[in-house]
């Protein structure tokens, strides 16, 4: 049957449908976006039925979405299993340790970021870090006299550095994979705006925290009570470092992903019967169902009872459900209709740039939600980007920094909301003192109109050529 023909109104409303469910999820009901989701999977299936796309047709783009994200979710799967053995191993816990260790009230505030940041690396998550290590910092800064929003705003800035650059996060992963981009390369080019923006965050942190140096350090206790029981139950020591070195190594080598990942992750179990005496059990025990810390310290047992691949199962099936959304949004032409009409005034590869990622802030600040914020754009541009000669990292690395990182800006985002009753300050408060994801947006501003880090296709293919040769 001859296929009619969708206007635009029409295909942007499952996308309307999505953003309201979205919204009536993170504010009203807080089921999480499943049910978002599953109900713009249902609305694209009703218009395609209306407009004579058969059963079998909407299946198979619900199908062709899925097999799209299979690479995706067996990085995930290995993701748990890298967690799981890393903290058996003693290497996440020795990385605590030693940032824990290292405070001065002079360098506080630059410091809860950096430390942030390192736990949130290597967890791969910023709202464990944020939960466990930014409570104990927010104790220590009220301690020494600083403002609570200034400490929560430093630790956001770092617990979200590690959630947009560990290819243990799980945002990481979804904005590589739904830009089909290659994960490690998705996370090089990021350093493009992750490293100067946090860098200059530190340098404001630091000037701004000079203003508010109080005296005293009774705070410390929290932290020298969370070292010790880190030391009394790991075998704490500077050569388990040698792993996440290994780690930078092989994601410099650009190894692919899964192979380097199943390296990370068999490397902890061996780690963790070298230096911790774990026993074959212990580590396939943490590589299925993750670390199960029985400390007397509770703060400890929150930090470390995590990992294991079984953990994954509610990011896995998150991803299934976008990436089924993407499929039959693809299939309908829904995503081609939309992206039609916006490519009517984006004729140059800057507007296409800025575009997606104005965009994946947009939707950010509609729905407060980061998967949505990372999905929408990359599905919809990715094809726009190859099309106009543009890598798609380039892609991925915007929706990383609009949606990762930018929905911190927005009052009455999850990640906002969450922070705020971790750490005691309302988003308003500490809003304005997040520099990193504000410098990241601009520094993505910046090189979309000037043309700097954009990686095209072509040079890519010349570079490859000459390597060859």
């Amino acid at each position: 049957m001859e296929k009619r023909k969708i206007s635009f109104m029409i295909a942007v409303l499952p996308i309307i449908v999505l953003l309201l469910m979205g919204a009536f999820s993170v504010f009203y009901w807080k089921v999480g976006m499943i049910v978002p989701l599953l109900s713009g999977v249902v609305a694209t299936g009703i218009i395609g039925y209306i407009f004579n796309y058969s059963w079998e047709e909407l299946q198979e783009g619900l199908k062709e979405g899925v097999a799209n994200a299979l690479p995706a979710i067996f990085i995930l799967l290995i993701v748990g299993s890298i967690i799981g053995t890393w903290i058996l191993s003693g290497t996440i816990p020795a990385m605590i340790f030693y940032g824990l260790k290292f405070l001065s009230p002079s360098l506080f505030i630059p410091l809860a970021a950096l430390i942030t940041a390192i736990v949130s690396t290597t967890l791969g998550t910023s709202f464990t870090s944020i939960a466990t290590v930014g409570i104990a910092l927010i104790a220590v800064g009220n301690a020494m006299g600083f403002a609570t929003p200034l400490t929560a705003a430093a630790i956001i800035s770092g617990a979200f550095f590690g959630d947009k650059l560990s290819p243990l996060s799980d945002t990481t992963n979804i904005a590589a994979a739904m830009a089909d981009t290659n994960l490690f390369e998705h996370v090089g080019h990021m350093l493009w705006d992750t490293i100067p923006a946090f860098v200059l965050s530190l340098i404001l942190y630091w000037v701004v925290g000079q203003t508010q140096v109080g005296g005293g350090f009774e705070g410390a206790d929290q932290i020298n009570t969370l070292m010790q029981g880190l030391d009394s139950l790991f075998n704490i020591t500077p050569l388990l470092f040698v792993l996440p070195l290994i780690t930078i190594v092989l994601a410099i080598r650009k190894t692919p992903a899964i192979p380097a990942l199943l390296s990370m992750s068999f490397l902890g179990g061996v780690f963790a019967m070298i230096f911790q005496s774990a026993s074959l059990v212990q580590v396939l025990s943490s590589f299925t169902s993750g670390y199960s810390s029985n400390s007397e310290i509770s703060m400890i047992n929150s930090l470390l009872s995590k990992g294991g691949v079984t953990s994954m199962g509610g990011t896995i099936i998150l991803l299934i459900t976008a990436a089924a959304l993407g499929g039959i949004m693809q299939k309908v032409g829904i995503l081609d209709i939309i992206l039609e009409k916006m490519m009517t005034w984006i004729n140059s590869s800057r507007k296409l740039i800025v575009t997606s990622l104005v965009t994946a802030f947009l939707i950010g600040l509609s729905t407060g939600a980061q998967v949505l914020a990372i999905i929408i754009p990359a599905k919809m541009f990715s094809n726009s980007f190859r099309e106009m000669g543009l890598d798609t990292k380039n892609l991925s690395r915007n929706v990383e920094a609009g949606g990762t990182v930018g929905i911190t800006l927005v009052p009455w985002s999850v990640p906002a909301i969450f922070a705020a009753n971790m750490l005691g300050a309302q988003p308003a408060e500490f809003i304005p003192f997040l520099f990193f994801p504000m410098l990241v947006i601009l520094i993505n501003l910046f090189y979309g109109l000037t043309g700097i880090s954009i990686a095209k296709l072509e040079s890519q293919a010349n570079n490859k050529l000459r390597r060859e040769a």
